[in-house]
C-alpha cells in the first residue's frame, strides 16, 4: 500500500489493555506478568550498571572505526594485477551505486546512519581522477540505452572503467525469498557491454548475499564489499586505491549457478513445509562431498601480496576426551606490501564414519604481516572440535581413531597437513535387535567377539570371504560375499543355514548382554 510504513511488531494499546483485563479477571497471574516485566528491566538494568561514564560519544571518530572495519572484511574475489589502482590512471565509475552505495540490508534492519560516504565522493576528496556516469539505478532495474551509451563511451575513453554493482533493496530483504541469484539486467547488460570496449574491467559488489557472476572471466577484478555499513564508500576507496589491504575471505561460497545450491530441489517448499533434506551438507560440506566446482569457495580471499604456509606441527600427536592439541604453522609474507592472511584449521575425520562432511572448519586466525615477515599461528583443539552430534548419545562423540588437521587459506585450497590419534571412553548405544546387522556387530568392539564366535559354526562358505588367495577372480568374489555379509540382519541368518529360525532370539540375546 503506497506510503505505508512498516514496522516491526511491538507493543499495542489494546494488546496492553488485554493483559491487564486478564489480570483483573484472573485468567493471567500477575506473578507470571511479573517475570516477563522483570526480564526486561534486568536487560535496561544491565546496559545502564555496566555503561561507561567517561565514555565519548563522537561520531567523527565511530566513522573511522567503521570504515576501517569495512576494509578487513572486503573480500578481493579475484584480481589480474590492475588493483590496486594508481592514483594517476584515468578511471571512470559507472553505476548508481557509486553515488548511492547500498551499505544495509532491508526491512527492519534499516538504521539512520549519522552519515554515508560514497566511493565517489571519497574519490572527489582525495582528487582522483574520476569520472562518473550513473549507467543504471541503484534501486531499479531498467535497461537505459542512453545510459549505455554513455557509460562505453567513458569507459573507451578511460584507462579502467569500475563498475559498482550489486543488489537494490527491493531484491533481498527479511520477510520474503529471493527466486534467482542473477544481479539485475540493467547490471548485467551493462558489464556486458562495458567489457567489450575495456579490457580493463573491474565490478565492485554491493550486496548481501552470494550473486551469480558468469561474467567473471570478462572482468579484470572484482571485489565484494557486501553491505559494508556507513564507511563503506571510503573502505572502497582505500582498497582500490592500494590505501588499505584487502584481508577478508569469505564466510560462504560462492555457486556457480542456483541450481547447484544444496536445497535447490526442495525449496521452497509447497507453502506451508520445507523439507530440509540436505541435512549438515550446507555449504562447503555439501561441495565438497559431492566433489562439485565452486565460482569461489568458503574462506577464499586475496590480497595484493602473497602468503606462504609452512612447518605444520602438533605439540602432541595424541588427543582424548579431557586433552587439548595445538596445532601450529608458520606463514611468510613472499611480497612487497604489508597484508593480513587469514590461516583456516579444518578436521577431517578419516575412519570412515558415516554422513560425517569431507572437513570441517574448527579454527581460524587473521595474521598482520610486513613484508618478508614470518610469524607462526597456533590453534587449539580439543575432542569437541572432533566429534558430531550423536542423538542416540544425546552428546557430542567422535570416535577412537585418527584425525587429519588441515591448514589453508580457503576450504578448497589446502596447504598444510598432519595427523593426530584420537581415543575415547565414550561408547555409543548400540540398539540390538532381529533387524540389526551384521556389519554392525563386527565394527562394535562389544559385539564383533561374540557375532564372529557364533558364524564360526558356519559351514555355507560366509567366512571364505577371509580366507587368503590372491587370485583375482577370488578377490572380487570374497569381495562381493564380504558386502553381502556385513549388510545382513539377524533375522536373515536363518534363511542361509548360520542358525535356525529357532536360536535367533537367542542370538539377540546373547548380543544384547555384550552391550549391557
Amino acid at each position: 500500500i503506497a506510503g505505508l510504513e512498516l514496522e516491526m511488531p511491538g507493543p499495542s494499546d489494546q494488546n496492553a489493555k488485554r493483559i491487564v483485563n486478564a489480570v483483573k479477571a484472573g485468567e493471567l497471574e500477575e506473578s507470571k506478568l511479573d517475570t516477563c516485566v522483570e526480564r526486561i528491566l534486568k536487560v535496561i538494568y544491565s546496559y545502564v550498571e555496566h555503561r561507561d561514564p567517561n565514555a565519548v560519544f563522537d561520531r567523527d571518530a565511530d566513522h573511522i572505526i567503521a570504515t576501517n572495519m569495512e576494509t578487513e572484511c572486503a573480500v578481493l574475489l579475484q584480481n589480474n594485477g590492475i588493483l590496486p589502482v594508481s592514483p594517476d590512471r584515468k578511471v571512470c565509475y559507472i553505476g548508481e551505486f557509486a553515488e548511492k552505495p547500498r551499505y544495509q540490508g532491508g526491512g527492519s534492519s534499516h538504521i539512520n546512519s549519522s552519515k554515508v560516504t560514497s566511493a565517489l565522493d571519497s574519490a572527489k576528496a582525495k582528487g582522483r581522477n574520476v569520472t562518473y556516469v550513473r549507467g543504471f539505478s541503484s534501486t531499479e532495474d531498467l535497461v537505459e540505452n542512453d545510459e549505455i551509451a554513455k557509460a562505453t563511451k567513458a569507459a573507451q575513453e578511460a584507462e579502467i572503467a569500475i563498475i559498482f554493482a550489486g543488489l537494490p533493496d527491493r531484491f533481498e530483504s527479511e520477510g520474503y525469498d529471493r527466486k534467482t541469484m542473477a544481479l539485475p539486467e540493467c547490471q548485467l547488460k551493462m558489464i556486458q557491454e562495458v567489457v567489450k570496449v575495456q579490457p580493463n574491467t573491474v565490478v565492485v559488489l554491493h550486496n548481501g548475499s552470494p550473486v551469480e557472476c558468469p561474467w567473471a572471466d570478462q572482468v579484470s577484478a572484482i571485489l565484494e564489499m557486501y553491505l559494508g555499513g556507513q564507511g563503506v564508500g571510503e573502505a572502497t576507496d582505500q582498497l582500490l586505491y592500494g590505501e588499505a589491504n584487502p584481508s577478508g575471505h569469505l564466510a560462504e561460497t560462492f555457486p556457480y549457478k542456483l541450481e547447484d545450491n544444496p536445497s535447490y530441489l526442495n525449496f521452497p517448499g509447497d507453502g506451508k513445509t520445507v523439507d530440509y533434506a540436505e541435512g549438515i551438507y550446507v555449504g562447503y560440506r555439501y561441495y565438497d562431498k559431492k566433489k562439485m566446482p565452486v565460482r569461489w569457495a568458503f574462506g577464499h580471499g586475496l590480497s595484493y601480496t602473497s602468503f606462504a604456509m609452512s612447518n605444520i606441527r602438533v605439540d602432541q600427536n595424541t588427543l582424548d576426551d579431557d586433552g587439548k592439541v595445538t596445532v601450529s604453522v608458520d606463514v611468510t609474507n613472499q611480497g612487497k606490501v604489508a597484508g593480513k592472511e587469514v590461516v583456516q584449521l579444518y578436521i577431517k575425520d578419516k575412519n570412515g564414519t558415516l554422513d560425517r562432511p569431507e572437513k570441517e572448519l574448527k579454527g581460524f586466525e587473521k595474521v598482520s604481516l610486513n613484508p618478508g615477515e614470518t610469524k607462526t599461528v597456533s590453534l587449539c583443539i580439543d575432542a569437541r572440535a572432533l566429534s558430531y552430534y550423536s542423538e542416540s548419545l544425546q552428546d557430542w562423540f567422535a570416535p577412537s581413531g585418527t584425525y587429519e588437521l588441515l591448514i589453508g587459506d580457503s576450504s578448497d585450497n589446502i596447504l598444510q597437513c598432519t595427523e593426530i590419534s584420537f581415543s575415547t571412553r565414550k561408547v555409543l548405544p548400540l540398539l540390538i535387535d532381529r533387524t540389526t546387522t551384521i556389519g554392525e556387530l563386527l565394527a562394535d568392539e562389544r559385539t564383533a567377539p561374540c557375532i564372529r564366535e557364533i558364524m564360526s559354526n558356519d559351514h555355507s562358505g560366509f567366512l571364505g570371504a577371509n580366507e587368503k588367495d590372491d587370485s583375482p577372480e577370488k578377490a572380487v568374489s570374497n569381495e562381493m560375499l564380504a558386502a553381502m555379509v556385513n549388510g545382513l540382519p539377524i533375522k536373515s541368518m536363518a534363511s542361509f543355514g548360520i542358525i535356525s529360525g529357532d536360536e535367533i532370539d537367542s542370538v539377540v540375546e546373547k548380543l544384547k548382554a555384550c552391550v549391557k
